[in-house]
């Protein structure tokens, strides 16, 4: 089982939010109300480890340590949640995300194949942990830009643990995960040819309340995230070619290959394609 050093690696680092957030530094005027309206935005977007969290359980039955990894990730996410809600509690309370507003993201996610959802959800931790990087150098009232420096990190942590999911499904199903997890690597790594931030809350997930199925449409404001990414933390293309390059750097050492580019990446798919039916279907 992965759980239990999963677990003990993670309980070594856990911050504490009465000790490790400076609360006492806090000064206004570093604090404009379009930087404390981006942290409601995101304190909410990340109540949505809700609803991913009963997807993971629902989909995963048959898998016991995984789900039990759950309990860690939800926590910690759900904690991402309520430290930046306790920022505007203190700071600005007129901010602070309303339970009926924290509630709208909780809605039911379509079944999805598990395999598919872990590497979503691998890259998702990656592409978040270099948002909110970029967004802790935007801000310059610095208890929130320790927050966000905090929970980046823990992000980044997330993502180092489903990988070794990732590792354990190769082992396991050999080309049929490598298969699944080069086809979700291409989608999310190719941001550019989509036109937007890939990431799993802006992603479709219930067909029957299509469009109103991701988690950003039922924000309070559904444009919030492409303006906070453009127009506000000026999450540019740089930013991106490293949310990238992460991603294939992962990838290289998870299938022992080096991939450069997003090319590498599709000539692989398309090899593995051979050898797994249903994987040859183009993804973006």
């Amino acid at each position: 089982m992965l759980y239990p050093e999963i677990f003990k690696s993670l309980e070594g680092v856990r911050w504490n939010m009465a000790d490790d957030v400076p609360w006492a530094e806090f000064d206004a005027s570093r604090l404009s109300d379009e930087q404390a309206t981006t942290i409601k935005m995101n304190a909410i977007t990340e109540w949505s480890a809700l609803p991913a969290t009963e997807m993971f359980l629902r989909d995963n039955l048959d898998d016991s340590d995984f789900s039990a990894f759950m309990s860690v990730w939800f926590y910690e996410e759900q904690k991402h949640s309520l430290v930046l809600i306790e920022y505007l509690r203190r700071f600005r309370p007129d901010l602070a995300p309303t339970e009926a507003e924290l509630h709208a993201v909780r809605f039911g996610f379509d079944p999805a194949p598990p395999l598919e959802t872990l590497m979503m959800h691998f890259c998702g931790e990656i592409r978040l942990n270099h948002w909110y990087r970029c967004a802790a150098q935007w801000h310059s009232e610095p208890v929130i830009k320790r927050i966000y420096e905090i929970i980046s990190r823990d992000e980044a942590r997330h993502a180092g643990a489903y990988l070794q999911y990732m590792k354990r499904a190769i082992e396991r199903l050999g080309d049929e995960a490598r298969g699944a997890f080069a086809k979700i690597g291409m989608l999310m790594a190719s941001s550019g040819r989509s036109g937007k931030p890939l990431h799993p809350t802006n992603l479709h997930v219930n067909r029957e309340m299509f469009p109103n199925d991701t988690v950003q449409a039922r924000l309070p404001d559904p444009d919030w995230l492409e303006h906070w990414l453009d127009n506000q933390i000026a999450f540019g293309k740089e930013w991106e070619g490293r949310v990238v390059s992460m991603i294939l750097k992962n990838l290289s050492l998870l299938f022992g290959r080096t991939i450069d580019t997003i090319q590498d990446l599709n000539r692989y798919r398309r090899e593995i394609s051979r050898s797994v039916p249903g994987t040859d279907t183009q993804p973006v």
